[in-house]
């Protein structure tokens, strides 16, 4: 047994009387001195948890356990959505050792920790509830999981979702409300809900870059000095080996002249045609529209 976890599982199983008639297991310390061909070190550490026994001993970081090529790791279980990374990363690590893999993938090695229907039953039975809430899973499994709740015969059976609140005191089970529920990112020293967070805009920026935009025009539409534009995460070149800031700062000016001169009194007007031209510029080269500002002062005629 490989890992404080693993051992607290053990001695919970033997104390129950689950693991009766098998011989006593191994401490890690007797892995060094087995014919290697002989030894399964049972560890925890499936889902890529960086703590875990099978990281460490991945990473050489256990001083007991040290894998050699040859050696065989088997993952009875599968990866849970959001822990693929970190999965693949102990993987990788592995196989570059010299490490074969079997996965669920390779051979019938996947154990379920998710009853049965069957045990589901039996632990009905063992409790007895008058009220059942399902929790934990997709809206499917939380619906079957009343559904079979109902037809075990269990008085008061609430189906929730995230966010409902349960009362569960003073006469029946019921919904009695809702809670704001969903994912808050820690951005910086701020935790915010993702729509005011900005992370999806920043995400934008890393793909296609920006451009923003300084335009000065009178009153009466003319326009003063050559705009000043800043490219950022921009490609310098096209695929010609031209400059992309000339090829922007030559469309803005075409996009100005286009505007009438009566039209380029509306800051709207300017700024919705000069980003339009950036962005159609840059895609035309590139492949990628950017996020552009365009900043439109107005000078009073004097």
């Amino acid at each position: 047994l490989v890992g404080r976890a693993m051992r607290r599982a053990v001695d919970v199983a033997t104390e129950i009387g689950y693991l009766d008639g098998l011989p006593p297991f191994l401490d890690q310390d007797a892995f060094s001195s087995l014919p290697r061909n002989q030894v399964v070190a049972l560890m925890t550490g499936s889902q890529g948890e960086s703590r875990a026994a099978l990281a460490r001993a991945a990473s050489g970081g256990n001083r007991d356990i040290k894998m050699a090529p040859g050696d065989q790791v088997i993952f009875s279980s599968r990866a849970i959505p959001g822990n693929e990374r970190s999965v693949n990363g102990i993987i990788n690590a592995l196989v570059d050792q010299g490490i074969e893999i079997i996965t669920d993938k390779d051979a019938m090695v996947h154990v379920s920790g998710h009853p049965r229907r069957d045990e589901l039953r039996q632990f009905y039975k063992w409790l007895r509830p008058e009220i059942l809430v399902p929790v934990h899973g997709e809206a499917l499994h939380l619906h079957e999981h009343a559904k079979l709740a109902r037809a075990e015969g269990i008085g008061q059976v609430v189906e929730i979702r995230n966010g409902k609140m349960v009362q569960l005191v003073s006469g029946a089970a019921k919904i009695t409300g809702e809670v704001p529920t969903g994912r808050l990112f820690r951005d910086g020293k701020l935790l915010l809900p993702p729509d005011k967070s900005g992370v999806s805009r920043r995400n934008r920026l890393s793909f296609a870059g920006h451009v923003a935009v300084a335009v000065a025009i009178t009153d009466a539409g003319l326009v003063l000095e050559d705009p000043i534009t800043d490219l950022n995460g921009i490609p310098e070149l096209d695929s010609k080996g031209q400059s992309m800031q000339a090829l922007v700062d030559e469309r803005i000016d075409e996009a100005l002249d286009a505007i009438p001169k009566r039209r380029r009194r509306d800051p709207e007007q300017v700024r919705e045609t000069v980003a339009r031209a950036v962005r159609s510029a840059i895609d035309g080269e590139w492949g990628k529209r950017p996020i552009v500002s365009v900043l439109v002062t107005q000078i009073e005629d004097v």
